[in-house]
């Protein structure tokens, strides 16, 4: 497969900075994690821990194109993903009061309740970036390593 993307890249933990994030009541959600990470100098980003709550949640449900606004408060029990140079992929479960769940790819409009706390993995040692994949239809990862990080 000349020319593909790799799919497997490694780095030392010792390249990797971490930042932790307080976000406040009314942040979006997204918008502060793409916030971050475009302030940073690093070229590649992880979500490595994340607790708070939404006043809603606006989700791309799988196999779905069109958005779904989950109403809350809500809690945010699960956050994933990476940050890329293209943009991130953000995966995000919440809870209601009563207990349920629902998940998908995080959008824009899901405002902090009380607060978010989030800690990012951070590093030059790879570049992440999101090309178009041709086999699923969708930019994907790709991460390169950096000789000179």
């Amino acid at each position: 497969m000349s020319g593909a993307p790799s799919l497997r890249v490694d780095w030392p933990g010792a390249a990797t900075r971490f930042l932790a994030l307080r976000l406040l009541p009314g942040e979006d959600l997204r918008a502060a994690l793409e916030a971050a990470f475009a302030d940073a100098p690093e070229t590649a980003g992880f979500v490595a821990a994340a607790v708070g709550s939404l006043d809603r949640a606006a989700l791309r449900p799988a196999g779905r194109d069109d958005r779904l606004m989950v109403t809350g408060p809500l809690e945010i029990v699960g956050l994933s993903g990476t940050l890329s140079l293209d943009g991130p992929h953000l995966h995000v479960a919440v809870s209601d009061a009563g207990g349920g769940m629902r998940g998908g790819h995080l959008l824009h409009g899901s405002p902090v309740r009380t607060t978010a706390e989030i800690v990012l993995g951070l590093t030059d040692a790879v570049q992440f970036t999101r090309p178009h994949d041709p086999r699923t239809g969708y930019a994907e990862l790709a991460a390169e390593p950096r000789r000179n990080p």
